[in-house]
């Protein structure tokens, strides 16, 4: 027993005994219900790393009664699963099969669950990081229960490391503040706790350890974030929301969150960028202008001091006016335009570098907006084709708010004065 790892020695062998998800285990949780009936439908248990997905599968395959077979999406492929499948029809036990990290299969391998799924093979408990929605196949997911497990909490990771000390017969060689701090640099993994738990465990020391020994010791878990999974996107959408919500302190937030997951800044400062056209526009042009700066800031910098310039521009865009008009603007006129991909422009607002087309009309009747009062002739620059079927189109409607206010001032003056030809 000694030898077995702390975090198999701690593993619940019962509901009752799974610290954190409550959830799922009050009187109307999932879990709950499922225990009472004996019942286990399919499930896909998505939640973050560390955090119970498989000790809850394994139990739920002892309350059954039912043979338990595990298998990684991670070193498996289609070859394996079939032969697995083919195993488990010839057997006479209903079987709770559990996929870790479902995700990775793709949707041909996924599909091969169906038909087991379908005449009762298999209880199909696939557990995933990443959102189902997006990483499971339609068919497999109507088949199965979602079940969403939290990350765990400073209580209950406190829990965990209290549990480990009593199977452990001893304390970890921490006073209770620095065991807060071990708790915050597991950034919500159980796994990690325990290991960590165990090399404390396993150190002769007569004194309690400080943070920065502690430190040390045990390196900080990685901030939970895949460049290329899900809650990259949260964050990435959780930042931009915040900055079009004009809330400066959760958008710091999250640029902080992004960076201390080593996200590339340059990215960060792309969707600034993007931010700084898509929801300020011309309600502040400088926005855009700061988000630029910030770049060259960063690239001439770089990293620390470089990242400065991301909490600037993320300052700058939180509290500037927000208008999207422009970005209206430019996806109406797109629109609009493809139904007149063929049309010439008027001739009189076109060159006529030849003589040919000068005889032909190019530019005849062009009134040159300087030599007019105000600046501003008030001629047609729409195709009559575009005129005559649609009227004079407007795409751009700015708003009454930041610099936008006084473009929308310019834009009613114009209207006064122009004259629109008629017929």
């Amino acid at each position: 027993m000694s030898k077995k790892p702390l975090a198999d020695k701690i593993r619940p062998s019962k509901f009752s005994e799974v610290i954190g998800q409550e959830h799922l285990f009050g009187d109307s949780g999932a879990l709950s219900v499922i225990e009472k009936s004996k019942n286990i439908p399919s499930i896909i248990f998505w939640g973050p790393s560390g955090v119970g997905k498989t000790t809850i599968a394994k139990i739920l395959a002892k309350i059954s009664g039912c043979t338990f077979v595990f298998l990684s999406a991670i070193n498996s492929g289609a070859a394996d699963i079939r032969k697995v499948i083919a195993d488990l029809k010839r057997s006479e036990n209903r079987t709770i099969l559990l996929i870790d990290e479902i995700h990775h299969y793709n949707k041909t391998q996924q599909d091969l669950f169906l038909p087991a799924i379908e005449d009762g093979s298999i209880v199909l408990i696939g557990t995933t990081t990443e959102n189902p929605s997006f990483h499971l196949n339609s068919a497999l997911l109507s088949r199965c229960k979602i079940l969403t497990l939290n990350s765990l909490g400073e209580k209950d990771l406190l829990g965990i490391v209290k549990r480990a000390e009593e199977i452990e017969g001893k304390e970890l060689p921490l006073d209770e503040k620095i065991k807060l701090k071990l708790v915050e640099l597991c950034c919500g993994d159980a796994r990690y706790l325990l290991n960590a738990c165990e090399e404390l465990f396993g150190l002769e020391v007569k004194n309690n350890l400080t943070f920065d020994e502690l430190y040390n010791l045990i390196s900080k878990r990685a901030a939970h974030f895949d460049k290329g999974g899900d809650f990259h996107y949260n964050l990435i959408s959780a930042f931009h929301k915040s900055l079009r919500g004009s809330d400066v302190n959760a958008a710091l937030f999250y640029l902080a969150r992004m960076l201390e997951a080593k996200q590339d800044p340059f990215y960060i400062l792309r969707r600034m960028a993007r931010f700084a056209t898509e929801d300020i526009g011309m309600a502040d042009p400088n926005a855009l202008l700061q988000v630029m700066s910030s770049i060259d800031n960063y690239k001439f910098l770089g990293s620390p001091e470089g990242d400065y310039a991301l909490s600037h521009a993320c300052i700058y865009l939180a509290t500037a006016p927000k208008s999207n008009a422009s970005y209206m603007a430019h996806k109406g006129a797109m629109n609009f335009a493809k139904g007149y991909t063929n049309i010439m422009p008027p001739k009189n607002i076109l060159n006529a570098p030849t003589k040919m087309m000068k005889e032909q009309g190019f530019n005849e009747g062009y009134i040159y907006d300087h030599d007019c009062p105000n600046g501003f002739s008030g001629q047609e620059f729409f195709p009559d084709e575009v005129l005559k079927k649609d009227g004079r189109p407007k795409f751009y409607f700015p708003k009454e708010r930041g610099f936008e206010r006084d473009v929308k001032k310019r834009m009613d003056y114009w209207d006064k004065l122009k004259k629109v030809p008629k017929g």
